[in-house]
């Protein structure tokens, strides 16, 4: 069988890029002479690879089975050449190269650009991505090297470390709240206009933070943190947000936190064969412990806040017990 690393290389980047013309971009390659490289490997392996499709090229059985494999030895090549450069042992060296983070958006826009600024900072040679979308990450295509996630999945050949517990609350602008009816009982939230996510979008339980407000309406929606914030900064309305997204938010402060208060969990996820790479395994252990320190930094900030009446329309009342631990499955 006339098979090389080359053909393994060239099947990863079409498996993961789905298109002929992506990977042909990544491998510096035309995408005609890499759809003749995948039929001439099909033809050596006397198997089909792909479906293909005018959307794109979609593995078969037969070709998930060779991603698992050639992913774990890409990895273990990986592995096999890592710390060999000049000035073996610095520091800057062994925390080098490329790695790419998939995130949930509120992570992605109120954590991790302070955090992976830091890193960078301390460690010259590492370049660092950050990718920022609503939906779970597919390492097992390497859509990133590590992703943050907001349960831990239970599927796949994946390693989950839980990262650290944030809270979330109702907020709302003053000028809003100054505009509209009283707000002083999780009933009252009828008669208010509600932020939140686009209902049929949420693509985890974990944040369906309406639900556990008996909310059905959303009047504002979308599936961005980041849009709905700026519809709270407009006067847009009430919606439940990261307490730590509040801390660079003056214009937006926290209501019915005694009656209404929610705890989630971030969990850092990696594919299995990665933990045998000392460089993505020491760059994990410094990211884990950052975000650990920016969520406590940002939350106290808050919290201080509150207790300084910058944010008046705190609302007293009986706890609701909304205040909760993650589900005993781990999420």
């Amino acid at each position: 069988m006339d098979l090389n690393w080359d053909d393994i290389r060239l099947f990863l980047s079409v498996a993961r890029a789905q298109t002929l013309s992506k990977a042909g971009a990544d491998l510096r390659l035309d995408p005609a002479t890499v759809g003749r490289r995948v039929a001439r490997l099909e033809a050596t392996l006397g198997a089909a690879l792909f479906v293909k499709s005018p959307q794109g090229y979609a593995l078969t059985v037969r070709g998930q089975e060779l991603l698992t494999r050639a992913s774990t030895a890409e990895a273990a090549m990986r592995a096999a050449t890592e710390g060999i450069s000049a000035g073996q042992g610095d520091d800057d060296d062994a925390v080098s190269g490329q790695v790419r983070i998939g995130a949930p958006d509120g992570c992605a826009n109120h954590l991790l650009p302070q955090v992976c600024g830091r890193l960078a900072a301390q460690f010259p040679n590492l370049d660092i991505q950050i990718v920022a979308l609503p939906r779970v990450f597919n390492l097992s295509r390497r859509e990133a090297d590590m992703a943050i996630g907001v349960s831990a999945p239970t599927a796949g050949q994946l390693a989950v470390q839980r990262v650290t517990d944030y809270r979330l609350h109702f907020a709302a602008s003053a000028d809003y709240l100054d505009s509209a009816p009283p707000l002083a009982t999780l009933d009252d939230l009828q008669r208010h206009r509600i932020v939140g996510y686009i209902p049929d979008m949420i693509f985890d339980r974990e944040l369906d933070y309406l639900a556990d407000a008996g909310l059905a309406r959303v009047a504002l929606a979308s599936n961005s943190v980041a849009v709905q914030l700026n519809m709270l900064r407009q006067a847009g309305g009430v919606g439940v947000v990261h307490d730590f997204s509040l801390a660079d938010e003056p214009g937006l402060q926290r209501v019915l936190t005694d009656m209404f208060s929610l705890r989630r969990s971030y969990y850092l996820i990696r594919h299995s064969t990665d933990q045998s790479q000392p460089m993505l395994t020491r760059f994990a252990q410094m990211l884990v412990q950052e975000l650990r320190t920016e969520v406590q930094r940002l939350e106290v900030r808050v919290e201080r806040a509150d207790i300084a009446g910058n944010r008046p329309h705190k609302a007293a009342g009986p706890s609701t017990g909304l205040d909760r631990a993650p589900p005993a499955s781990g999420r």
